[in-house]
């Protein structure tokens, strides 16, 4: 089965399979949090269409890209749509132009692959990407990317990219930006903490833990992650980090768990004591 994530998100950005996980959070057009002293503007472009490729099968195409008409630094702005690749023109014209000529390519490829499958009962396939705005916050943006497909076999596929910018200093955040603390104990931070978000999956007695379907001896402190006012979250994909039956997973660090390793300009910038 063709995994359209690999080629519609970034390569670096691991894609593990699992159910499909629904596309529930609109785009909020300027909201902003914590004393942004402007009004942060954020618009939107988006595709949605189908086709019948046979009798048997369908195919739909669904992709949402957030615009940020006030930015303007280049290198920024490469960071924001590194899943747009090959596209230059971030105005709304240019992220609609590219849309339509990403879903013109998904429909053309489906049906050169449809020409060598056998589908001998009627299906629906589909690719969906879509870009959430989650907050703007003392000029940090977190843009939670999404992305998931169904092309066959017994599920669909989906995964996350948590990405975290910078405007102030026009450039994507890294987690050294953040805290001197070194990976290795992070990951055992993140190892104690791994049960305090629960996934929502369960058993029949309700017991079911995170740590209970780890894949995993430790959990990486990898880029996937944003922050709030509490703390600093690691979302890991489905298969990332545990069985497929615990989807996705967020473990917390809290920032008394970072203390001393803080960052001075993160650390007053978000008014962290």
């Amino acid at each position: 089965m063709k995994n359209i994530l690999a080629t519609v998100l970034l390569s670096s950005f691991f894609i593990f399979s699992a159910c499909k996980k629904d596309e529930k959070k609109d785009v909020p057009t300027g909201k902003t949090e914590n004393n942004q002293s402007e009004k942060f503007v954020i618009d939107s472009v988006k595709v949605n269409d189908s086709i019948k490729i046979n009798d048997s099968l369908g195919v739909k195409y669904t992709s949402r890209l957030l615009v940020f008409p006030s930015l303007k630094d280049q290198k920024l702005l490469d960071s924001i749509y590194f899943i747009s690749k090959g596209a230059k023109d971030f105005s709304k014209n240019g992220l609609q132009s590219y849309l339509e000529k990403e879903k013109t390519d998904y429909f053309n490829s489906m049906k050169k692959e449809a020409k060598d499958l056998s589908v001998t009962f009627p299906q629906d396939w589909y690719t969906s990407t879509y870009m959430n705005w989650k907050s703007t916050t003392n000029e940090y943006m977190h843009i939670e990317y999404v992305g998931s497909s169904y092309e066959g076999g017994a599920h669909d596929n989906y995964g996350f990219s948590e990405r975290v910018f910078d405007l102030k200093n026009n450039k994507k955040l890294e987690l050294g930006d953040i805290t001197t603390m070194p990976k290795k104990q992070i990951e055992g931070i993140l190892m104690k903490n791994v049960n305090k978000i629960n996934s929502g999956t369960t058993d029949e007695k309700g017991e079911v833990k995170n740590s209970d379907m780890l894949l995993v001896e430790i959990i990486p402190a990898t880029n996937n992650f944003y922050f709030d006012d509490k703390n600093l979250y690691f979302h890991y994909s489905p298969y990332e980090i545990a069985a497929f039956a615990a989807g996705d997973i967020t473990v917390p660090v809290s920032w008394e768990d970072l203390k001393g390793t803080l960052k001075p300009e993160f650390k007053e910038r978000m008014k962290i004591k």
